[in-house]
């Protein structure tokens, strides 16, 4: 059965949110130096690449990302095309079939390019489309967008509806789901277990069941 890495790799040209910090990677021990391995540190922000945001990221006292739940993280999601949608709203939500999913995939206009650079406009949810998906409830959902909000939204209410659910632990960003099929899927999320983080960068695999 083949798995499906939908994560971007981190490098010298992953995309960056304006305003983030890039990846960087230096070595300080090198087998080419004599040395007896090879070593490196690494320079990043939380919410480069692949990424999960906690509910802490907006919320006070929200889920940090090493207590987000690992049954969150891991089993059936579904996922789901928005055609040319410009904004993922209540009316767009509400024609894709998401009642009781437990993991929710949204692939959008930004899948032709999310992958190479950043780009806007870009698709993500209006403020009454990130309030509908709080109230079904899905233990998590994932975007082939920068962020949950476009840029400049005032208050950021897709992200203030959806970490503030309570039922939402994790908001998945940068996905790559381009070329994929729609429908079921397993998923794994692993996020690095960074105590008090309010994001972290994560491997995100899907496996037909």
């Amino acid at each position: 059965m083949p798995i499906f890495d939908v994560t971007l790799p981190l490098g010298p040209a992953t995309p960056l949110y304006p305003g983030d910090p890039p990846f960087v990677m230096e070595m300080y021990r090198r087998l080419e130096a004599g040395e007896s391995s090879n070593g490196s540190r690494l320079a990043m922000g939380s919410h480069n690449g692949t990424h999960i945001d906690a509910p802490l990221h907006f919320i006070a006292g929200g889920l940090s990302v090493d207590r987000i739940p690992p049954e969150a993280l891991i089993g059936p999601c579904v996922l789901v095309d928005c055609g040319d949608a410009d904004r993922l709203t209540t009316d767009v939500l509400k024609r894709l079939d998401l009642a009781g999913r437990e993991r929710i995939l949204f692939r959008t206009k930004n899948s032709a390019w999310i992958s190479k650079r950043f780009q806007e406009p870009f698709v993500g949810f209006s403020a009454d489309g990130g309030k509908y998906l709080a109230e079904l409830g899905p233990r998590l959902i994932g975007i082939d967008a920068p962020s949950l909000d476009p840029r400049g939204t005032p208050g950021h209410p897709a992200h203030m509806a959806i970490l503030g659910s309570g039922k939402i632990k994790g908001a998945i960003e940068w996905l790559n789901l381009a070329g994929l099929e729609t429908g079921e899927y397993e998923l794994f999320c692993g996020p690095l277990k960074m105590v008090g983080a309010e994001a972290a960068p994560c491997r995100v695999l899907l496996r037909r069941p």
